[in-house]
């Protein structure tokens, strides 16, 4: 098929990638405009945008596509069809119907629950026990169309957004060559009315952590977070990023250390911090931090 490609960040390159092992004729690829990063603010491409000049393939990357100018420029890409992932532009009306069997989303959760910006972030922190992939004939609202195919993951007890996010991005590549080979065949169905959530963008606001929450819910902050923006609590002042986490026993006054291992007390429960990162340092599993840094028991943390 003569597709276009729209997508931005690391989560879409999986997808390019089984697109163009699958041989489709790749129009274009559109993702959004490098922007300054790093300390010396230079401008840098999209995960997408340097993975589609590694694979010769033409990139655009208009600010908007609303302009009479670049909805023409779509349409005369002639596509077939449209893949759409984590791309960051609302697509009018005239990108959506310009293609001919028109654009196809994926979306990182089991529709309706999780329409929006953080779908993963906000399975994990909300306690789902399972997620998925579903491929959705695009419209204009925010993540309503009806759904092509769906595929759904069980949740690990541990696992990280970092962690599901990989897992996901490799699901939906596989699930979106799967729906391009059998399109004629596929029947849209409407999304239903009930059970339907939004993933609000995350806020950094909610990275604090609060030790007399419960466990659970703490938890699962420390592991929807990670890796950014990253649940945080304090040390001697100092910002301390939690990556990592397990549910573990104790109690204890909430936020004191409890054990050698790094166990610490929650308003119910506790909870176990496996990986972490002090201000200005890397990133350290739990037992290679504490050997720079022992926290013995009693150590409160705020």
């Amino acid at each position: 098929m003569r597709i276009i490609f729209m997508g931005s960040p690391e989560f879409s390159v999986p997808v390019l990638d089984a697109l163009a092992d699958a041989s489709h004729d790749i129009a274009a690829v559109y993702c959004q405009p490098p922007r300054p990063a790093g300390r010396g603010k230079k401008d840098r491409p999209t995960p997408v945008q340097a993975r589609a000049e590694e694979l010769g393939l033409p990139v655009r990357h208009p600010t908007s596509l609303r302009s009479p100018e670049e909805q023409q420029a779509f349409a005369a890409l002639h596509a077939d069809v449209a893949v759409v992932v984590a791309y960051g532009l609302i697509l009018p009306k005239p990108i959506l119907d310009a293609p001919a069997q028109g654009c196809l989303n994926i979306h990182a959760s089991l529709l309706p629950r999780w329409r929006g910006a953080a779908p993963i972030h906000r399975a994990i922190m909300a306690g789902d026990t399972e997620t998925g992939i579903c491929i959705m004939q695009m419209e204009e609202g925010l993540d309503t169309g009806p759904v092509l195919l769906r595929r759904a993951t069980p949740i690990g007890a541990t696992e990280t957004t970092a962690q599901l996010h990989d897992r996901l991005s490799q699901m939906g590549a596989a699930l979106i060559t799967e729906a391009l080979d059998r399109l004629d065949q596929l029947t849209p169905e409407p999304q239903p009315e009930e059970g339907v959530t939004y993933a609000a963008k995350i806020d950094k606001a909610e990275a604090r952590v609060d030790w007399t929450r419960p466990a659970a819910e703490i938890d699962r902050q420390i592991r929807g977070l990670s890796p950014f923006p990253g649940a945080w609590c304090a040390l001697d002042g100092q910002r301390l990023k939690l990556l990592a986490s397990r549910l573990a026993p104790g109690s204890g006054q909430p936020g004191a250390v409890l054990d050698d291992a790094l166990t610490i007390a929650c308003g119910d429960g506790a909870v176990q911090i496996t990986r972490l990162q002090k201000a200005g340092s890397k990133a350290q599993d739990a037992g290679e931090f504490l050997r720079g840094n022992p926290l013995p028991p009693g150590t409160q943390l705020d």
